[in-house]
């Protein structure tokens, strides 16, 4: 499959997915959401990992480079196995793969439920199955990667508190499955939205969900740092 170059139909489309999820908003299209019930520290010091899927990764890695206590994000896939996860074949929507971000993030600085929050009420709209805005397919699914036990309960937990709630106008479709791999997408997906502010599909899609966690959850936000080469190890 070709990359998402925006045609004028989906350019259309696009105009209207940009805003972030579609939930309860308030007069000023904010989508309000409360903190998680559950949300309790890892039970292992140190620096913690958590994998979220939600529509194209670029917008979901942007999103999440500007939250206080990401150390690092990397765009790859998650859902799969090995051999088929390279962008040409996940494209295709039949590898079990979903477009992903692999954070290592300080819980000293921002709790799992933190970013469980920000996941939910800017970086996708979690009532969209198997699509995120003009981007078709089960490789656009909205799921969570747990890496701990702690991680599924503060999920499921966040979940049913949204859903009882009536957070969102239409019933959540996050999935929540344990992580099998991660693998990490090719070069030119890494820090593509920071590269990149002038292409079509980053300034209608994901430069307002970047916009909305400055403007919406102030206190989690920081600029992002000048992007430089990732890798993972």
């Amino acid at each position: 499959m070709a990359a998402r170059w925006l045609s004028l139909l989906s350019l259309a489309g696009a105009l209207l997915a940009g805003c972030g999820a579609s939930g309860a908003a308030s007069a000023d299209g904010k989508v309000s959401l409360p903190d998680p019930r559950l949300d309790p520290p890892p039970t292992t010091p140190g620096e913690q990992v958590a994998v979220f899927a939600g529509g194209c990764f670029w917008g979901v890695e942007a999103v999440f480079d500007h939250v206080k206590g990401v150390r690092k994000a990397w765009s790859g896939y998650a859902g799969g196995e090995a051999a088929t996860a390279t962008y040409e074949q996940v494209s295709g929507g039949d590898t079990g793969h979903a477009e992903s971000v692999r954070l290592l993030y300080d819980p000293r600085q921002v709790s799992y439920g933190q970013l469980l929050k920000v996941f939910f009420a800017v970086a996708h709209d979690p009532t969209q199955l198997d699509r995120q805005g003009p981007d078709v397919g089960s490789q656009y699914r909205s799921e969570i990667f747990y890496t701990t036990a702690q991680q599924q309960r503060v999920a499921a937990a966040y979940i049913a508190q949204l859903g009882a709630a009536h957070a969102f106008d239409g019933p959540i479709v996050t999935r929540v499955e344990p992580l099998k791999g991660f693998y990490v997408a090719e070069a030119y997906h890494q820090n593509f939205a920071a590269l990149h502010p002038d292409d079509a599909y980053i300034a209608y899609n994901d430069a307002p969900k970047v916009a909305h966690l400055k403007q919406w959850l102030p206190t989690l936000y920081r600029p992002q740092e000048q992007p430089l080469e990732v890798r993972l190890h």
